[in-house]
């Protein structure tokens, strides 16, 4: 579950002239270093955006330029997995790279607003962009700072691994892919002498097989299988990952709804894959 993610913010619209710079790597769930530095252009400040990140000139005055700094940044992007929420900040990186006759840094770049849109259909079409998915999901952060913008577009790629099962690793793929208003293939009807007829589950969290496998073996012991937890779930199933090493947030939002729901009186059991794997057969 390794990556890194970065946010630039810039002194006008052209976006080669990089004002600041942040960077925030996670690995298995947590944040394991952070790094923020200003930058002088060697460009004006258009006004507009001066309103925007609050960063002015007189701020960048002794900062260093992108050269000054480069190799610093690369250390940290280098032959990694590299999130930015839309491809603002990757093509603003490759201009001002071009800018000063830099050499390429070689990673793998992926978009966290393309991921949403793919993990949560009611975001397929509008309302992916960063601040408003963040609220949604409920992550804090401090919009067009560069390193807190960074760390929410990290945040949000979490969320989706956890709701999805998707590793980051599988997202670069899967964004490649057209992006479904349907539900998602792993929805079926149980099987009807299956030994849970009647229960209706959702899958949440990093599990042990792929998402599919264990939606089948569900099925096959008569679970009907949904995407979402709502009124008519009654089984939750949670991956056995330690979820709440999630960057600040203990569990998905599969998780959380569900026990909102059963704090309202919905009779839904959460349980771990461990124990799904036991009640199914799976394991004696």
């Amino acid at each position: 579950m390794g990556f890194v993610a970065i946010d630039v913010e810039t002194a006008n619209p052209d976006l080669s002239s990089i004002c600041q710079i942040g960077v925030v790597c996670f690995d298995n769930g947590s944040i394991t270093a952070t790094w923020q530095r200003l930058v002088n252009p060697e460009d004006y400040f258009d006004p507009w955006n001066i309103y925007i990140h609050g960063i002015s000139e007189a701020n960048v005055a002794n900062a260093p330029t992108l050269p000054d700094i480069f190799y610093d940044l690369q250390e940290f992007l280098s032959e990694q997995i590299v999130v930015c929420h839309t491809a603002f900040d990757r093509v603003a990186l490759s201009r001002a790279i071009d800018k000063y006759r830099l050499p390429g840094i070689a990673c793998t770049w992926l978009d966290s607003a393309k991921v949403v849109r793919r993990a949560w259909p009611n975001f397929a079409r509008c309302g992916y962009g960063l601040k408003n998915i963040a609220e949604t999901l409920g992550i804090v952060f401090e919009h067009h700072v560069a390193q807190e913008d960074a760390r929410a577009a990290g945040e949000v790629v979490l969320r989706a691994i956890a709701d999805t099962g998707i590793t980051v690793s599988e997202w670069l793929k899967r964004v490649t892919q057209p992006i479904s208003l349907h539900a998602s293939k792993i929805s079926q009807e149980g099987n009807p002498e299956g030994p849970l007829i009647g229960h209706v589950a959702v899958f949440t969290g990093t599990l042990s097989l792929p998402r599919r496998e264990a939606a089948k073996m569900a099925a096959n012991a008569g679970c009907s299988i949904t995407d979402s937890v709502n009124k008519a779930t009654t089984l939750l199933i949670v991956g056995d990952q330690d979820i709440r090493k999630l960057a600040g947030n203990e569990k998905s939002s599969k998780h959380r709804k569900a026990e909102d729901l059963i704090s309202k009186g919905d009779q839904i059991r959460i349980l771990g894959e461990s124990d799904f794997r036991h009640l199914v057969g799976l394991e004696e």
